[in-house]
């Protein structure tokens, strides 16, 4: 007895439609699944084919029957199910039925047309859904079923970074079985869903990035704190990786024994780049304590010795001196008139990247590179046009005529500055008086050969310029 012939060209319709469609999509998860309705549409037509043209026992005809059936069954289930819910003309996976749910579906709605629609046999429909479970859950169902619920709640999406337990990373794929991680360390790390569903999940990048965070340090308790929380800002602005907005802020955490702690909160973009952001804040808060002489104790219970050199010490001065003397605006002085003046100066030291003065604002100083480099730029976009080595000075019209900075100065490696201030000026101008003439004449000469304007100036026009320029001088000092 034959089999109906409707069957066998069932099967032939499904695998030319699964075919074409494979062939037409760009998406790769569709191409993907279509594989398991391509193979048992080609198993349910060969079978129909022995069914309709060979000859099959009596006792074998209805079993083979059912298992026809259900094969076409699920070939049109699963090629309905990817049509439907996925995108097919780009390759994207939808959000909403990602691909474990998909397989789902497929599971359920098979093993509702078997058992209640076409109302076969259990050992029938077990043994062939037997073999559809196998094929697409892969693994243990712990492992599927926490699948399931991570894809459907989603606590978290690829991409994103997540800690669970001791584990941390991006993730970058969720499957049937497990999540896999890519660490700071940039290796795989492969967590069972199972290990999933059972621990708190802690998600950097939701509910919206950016995603704060922040570093404490401790800091002496002769500081003011409102004077150690602007320096700690103050750093924290100038680390490229901290976000301006939302803004950065510094809380004053605790007590301590030996320290009081401070905690600067900001936000960085992505969460992976936090270690970078952390260890960008800590080298600037150091610098930064530096110059405005703020210390970060040592333990209490530590016996230390401090081998850092007072601003007074011979050494210092010495070295400001040397540095003086390779200024060319100070090359009118003798030996012992720089050293008064590098009596007067401060020391501040800056790590590379740090913005030392600033475009615009105001200034009352000027500095002399003891060691390091650094870069002038001018303009928002930061056109650098000189670079200046030991020996060199910037910011000496701020010194002597209290106008705005005129360009922005950045270290380019760490480096160590002297810092000379309108007031202490006035006060080396007044017990030295006739240094202050020829240190204008060579500003206004600097000034003359950077600004590149009046290089066909006569030497009487030059001459009337310097004594307007010391006498603009003589009032901002009160002199």
């Amino acid at each position: 007895m034959n089999a109906p012939a409707l069957h066998p060209w069932l099967g032939l319709v499904l695998l030319l439609l699964a075919a074409g469609l494979r062939a037409a999509t760009p998406n790769r998860l569709v191409r993907r699944k279509l594989q398991l309705t391509l193979a048992v549409s080609f198993a349910a037509l060969v079978l129909g084919a022995v069914l309709q043209f060979g000859q099959v026992p009596g006792n074998l005809l209805e079993r083979l029957r059912s298992v026809e059936v259900l094969l076409l069954t699920l070939a049109a289930i699963s090629l309905f199910i990817v049509a439907a819910v996925n995108p097919l003309t780009v390759d994207r996976i939808p959000s909403r039925f990602p691909s474990i749910l998909q397989d789902a579906i497929v599971v359920g709605l098979f093993a509702l047309a078997a058992t209640v629609v076409l109302e076969e046999k259990f050992l029938t429909t077990s043994a062939v859904g037997a073999v559809v479970v196998g094929f697409a859950l892969q693994d243990t169902l712990g492992n599927a079923f926490a699948g399931l619920a991570i894809q459907t709640e989603k606590p978290f999406r690829a991409g994103e970074w997540i800690r669970i337990g001791e584990y941390e990373g991006r993730v970058e794929e969720i499957t049937w079985r497990a999540t896999k991680l890519r660490t700071r360390a940039d290796t795989f790390l492969i967590v069972p869903n199972s290990v999933m569903s059972r621990e708190a999940i802690e998600n950097f990048s939701e509910p919206v990035l950016p995603t704060r965070v922040w570093v404490e340090v401790g800091v002496t308790y002769n500081a003011p704190p409102a004077q150690v929380k602007a320096a700690m800002l103050e750093a924290v602005r100038n680390a490229p990786l901290a976000l301006a907005d939302p803004p950065p802020d510094v809380l004053l955490m605790d007590f301590g024994n030996s320290a009081i702690v401070y905690r600067a909160r900001f936000w960085v973009e992505d969460y992976g780049d936090d270690n970078r952001a952390r260890d960008q804040v800590r080298t600037n808060i150091y610098y930064t304590f530096r110059r405005h002489n703020l210390e970060i104790p040592y333990p209490i219970q530590v016996e230390y010795l401090r081998e850092d050199l007072p601003a007074s010490h011979p050494e210092v001065r010495q070295r400001f001196a040397e540095a003086l003397r390779g200024a060319p605006v100070f090359a009118g002085l003798d030996d012992e008139q720089r050293r008064r003046l590098a009596e007067s100066g401060t020391e501040r030291v800056y790590t590379a990247g740090e913005r030392i003065v600033h475009e615009g604002e105001p200034g009352e100083s000027m500095f002399v590179v003891v060691s390091g480099r650094v870069r002038v730029t001018v303009g928002a976009e930061a056109r650098e046009v000189a670079t200046i080595e030991r020996g060199g000075l910037f910011g000496e019209m701020s010194l002597l005529t209290g106008q705005a900075r005129t360009a922005t100065v950045t270290a380019m490696a760490e480096t160590a500055l002297m810092e000379i201030t309108a007031d202490a000026f006035r006060e080396f101008v007044l017990e030295q008086p006739a240094v202050l003439e020829p240190i204008t004449a060579a500003v206004a000469t600097r000034r003359a050969e950077l600004e590149r304007t009046r290089a066909a100036a006569s030497s009487a026009g030059l001459g009337a310029v310097d004594t307007s320029f010391l006498a603009t001088v003589r009032r901002f000092l009160r002199l």
